[in-house]
């Protein structure tokens, strides 16, 4: 499931991927097991062009996540992230 908060902004060619393929039990791995973990977009969050968020990450309302980046991990309310992986640049202003 995803779920993507109000006033949110995706940019072209962003993924959002939800699925996870078994990493250590390699029979299920070539019988093409899969399983889904959501991902949750909080309010008022820029994903910019060609953002790929992973499986089970949030995205906290009011953050920025720049081109190209590739989010692995939750990142907090009004932060800005950029990189792959995402790290965290900076903090915005709360309202």
């Amino acid at each position: 499931m995803i779920t993507i908060g109000d006033d949110t902004r995706i940019g072209p060619g962003a993924q959002l991927m939800t699925a996870l393929h078994p990493v250590d039990d390699h029979r299920r791995r070539r019988e093409g097991w899969e399983r889904a973990h959501p991902i949750t977009v909080g309010d008022n969050v820029w994903l910019g062009a060609a953002v790929t968020v992973g499986a089970g990450v949030t995205i906290g309302r009011n953050s920025v996540i720049g081109a190209g980046s590739v989010v692995l991990h939750d990142i907090p309310d009004h932060v800005v992230a950029a990189g792959s992986p995402a790290a965290i640049l900076r903090s915005t202003p709360k309202e």
